[in-house]
């Protein structure tokens, strides 16, 4: 310990320590830039990286806007996710992922009719690296141009999609052609596009009306609490097979009580410890990308809702982990009395 002068004229001591062995970060969880996990801040990713891009648009919103401050809440949330190992599981992800930031997107609020194809370039300039791409919104339009860049390298996707929305309400056409940039459409358009395999495709947590499903397989906010969240991934999994898969989580798949800042909210919804038991049982599939979207952080509520959405994307990077070869453990269950094991 040294006794300093801290600028101001305050004279104090203070200490000269390294972190705590049990903390991942080298940076006070307050301070510091804003990254995924206190990641660096790279301007190109490369083969092997688990990417994170933010994709800061809202103008497709049928409702509240502010998603569009999304991303650098959801970062700002990530800091006290880097603080300890991963729970459950008892490892450190970054150990296994090389985490990386690109930072946003840069999209052109002047011109809207470019938006679509300057997050489709961004997206597939990381795609092409062999980078796990992880997009944060955002409101869910951006999964449209998302898709769009990693079916070029990936073929047909099958989609998991976290909703209380279904999103395959038919996209309105302008005269000129142009189709609609709407977050409650894109997917009835990636249908129409090829994108995306209905048949093989799943979207959990639903609790809205639309009268052409698409082919999708829905499983609502009913069928999760009547089943319950293990039979659901069980079945999700069967669905999907080997295929490439894309997952995309609204954040409004979670039950306002837990996900007040988003701009659809929609009651009776999934609780996050059903979302992330899903999440967790989704090893062993071939996902290629996701994205993290409909985040309004001023709608927020002590930030829970941007807490979730770094979550889910932790969970992402722990996925790839033990893809990697992270063994995860867990906390014994202790013996009480005459109960069975």
């Amino acid at each position: 310990m040294h006794s300093g002068t801290i600028p101001g004229g305050v004279h104090a001591n203070a200490w000269t320590a390294s972190p705590s062995p049990d903390c991942l970060s080298s940076e006070q969880t307050y301070s510091g830039t804003h990254t995924f996990l206190r990641s660096p801040r790279v301007k190109q990713a490369k083969a092997g990286d688990f990417a994170v891009l933010g994709v800061p648009l809202d103008i497709a919103t049928s409702n509240r806007p502010g998603a569009r401050l999304g991303p650098d809440a959801v970062r700002c949330a990530s800091a006290q996710l880097a603080e300890l190992k991963a729970y459950p599981g008892g490892f450190n992800p970054l150990s296994y992922v090389n985490v990386v930031d690109l930072g946003d997107a840069w999209l052109d609020y002047g011109f809207p009719q470019t938006i679509p194809a300057a997050i489709e370039d961004a997206a597939t300039k990381v795609v092409e690296t062999g980078a796990f791409l992880c997009s944060l919104g955002g409101d869910h339009f951006i999964s449209y141009p998302l898709l769009k860049a990693h079916a070029k390298v990936h073929g047909q996707l099958t989609l998991i999609h976290f909703d209380a929305h279904t999103d395959t309400w038919t996209p309105r056409v302008g005269r000129d052609g142009s189709v609609e940039l709407n977050h409650g459409t894109m997917f009835a358009q990636a249908i129409d596009d090829g994108l995306i395999d209905p048949a093989k495709s799943s979207q959990i947590g639903i609790r809205t009306w639309v009268d052409d499903p698409k082919g999708m397989n829905i499983f609502d906010n009913m069928v999760v609490a009547d089943k319950g969240a293990s039979a659901v991934a069980s079945m999700v999994k069967a669905l999907t097979g080997d295929n490439p898969c894309y997952l995309t989580v609204d954040i409004d798949c979670l039950d306002p009580a837990f996900a007040p800042g988003t701009g659809t909210p929609v009651t009776g919804g999934l609780m996050p410890r059903e979302l992330l038991a899903m999440l967790r049982q989704l090893d062993g599939l071939k996902i290629v990308g996701c994205d993290v979207v409909e985040v309004a952080p001023s709608y927020d509520q002590g930030g829970v809702t941007a807490l979730a959405a770094a979550t889910v994307v932790y969970e992402q990077a722990c996925r790839v982990a033990r893809q990697n070869g992270a063994v995860a453990a867990s906390y014994p269950v202790p013996r009480v009395g005459n109960a069975p094991d």
